[in-house]
């Protein structure tokens, strides 16, 4: 059977892995705070007929082998953390990070988890929570009198009450970083777990430390660029179809083979 025909078929899986991740993307370029995935790839083992440096003659050696690579293979989808641009909303309660860091969430099983997703809302406790009512940890619980909610670039929460001359502080935003971004696990609904690869979180008060400081009225937008994404599936689709055809020429190859006896 000719190598071509598997060849081509791993061929055919990469570029699929390629489009479905490029799909992702595209699927999520108006998701707010989310990061866009690159497909990466590797050839596999090649088949070695004869090695380089093999001795031709008693005084020559051969200055390249013979080798058949044997394919390609998915080995990772990686998550690119650069920053997205900020959008302007005027929403005393979204907030974006310009710069490292992730905002901190609780599950309601006690899980901790991590959201570049800014955008949050007040339950009906006060306490400041996602859009699956998820709590920002650590916990900020703004009074229901309040008429005017400020979070500074430190993370400080302040809200102004009635009657008051001053603002009273109501809790502090905390960023968290890792050394290793890319190693967290991806829960969906803009979400992220820490793993082993990622490394330990670092908490830590926004614009100290490297962490990146908080923005109210402002939310980060996907770091999807439609450009990129598109000329990816367009490239993706050509190796896709070209490794199609060559399944369909080894195939008359042996069909040719077939007919000699004819």
């Amino acid at each position: 059977m000719m190598q071509s025909l598997y060849t081509a078929s791993t061929g055919m899986l990469a570029m699929q892995t390629q489009i479905d991740t490029t799909a992702n993307n595209i699927a999520n370029v108006n998701t707010i705070g989310f990061k866009k995935s690159r497909a990466e790839f590797a050839d596999l083992m090649y088949h070695v007929m004869e090695y380089a440096g093999t001795s031709t003659s008693d005084s020559t050696k051969s200055p390249t082998g013979i080798e058949v690579g044997l394919g390609v293979r998915a080995t990772a989808i990686n998550k690119i953390f650069t920053e997205g641009s900020l959008k302007q909303t005027d929403n005393q309660l979204d907030m974006a990070i310009t710069g490292r860091g992730f905002f901190k969430m609780e599950l309601p099983d006690g899980s901790e988890v991590y959201s570049k997703n800014g955008a949050f809302k007040i339950d009906d406790n006060g306490t400041i929570v996602n859009s699956d009512g998820y709590k920002l940890v650590p916990e900020i619980v703004v009074p229901a009198d309040a008429t005017n909610i400020s979070i500074g670039t430190d993370g400080i929460v302040t809200v102004i009450q009635p009657g008051a001359t001053t603002a009273a502080q109501v809790g502090q935003i905390n960023t968290t970083n890792f050394i290793n971004p890319a190693g967290l696990h991806s829960l969906g609904d803009n979400l992220y777990l820490e793993t082993d690869s990622s490394g330990q979180p670092v908490e830590g008060v926004p614009g100290i430390d490297g962490l990146g400081t908080i923005r109210q009225g402002f939310v980060e937008l996907s770091n999807v660029e439609l450009v990129v994404e598109l000329t990816d599936l367009i490239t993706g689709q050509r190796a896709y179809d070209s490794n199609s055809k060559v399944i369909t020429t080894s195939d008359e190859m042996l069909q040719t083979v077939n007919n000699l006896k004819r």
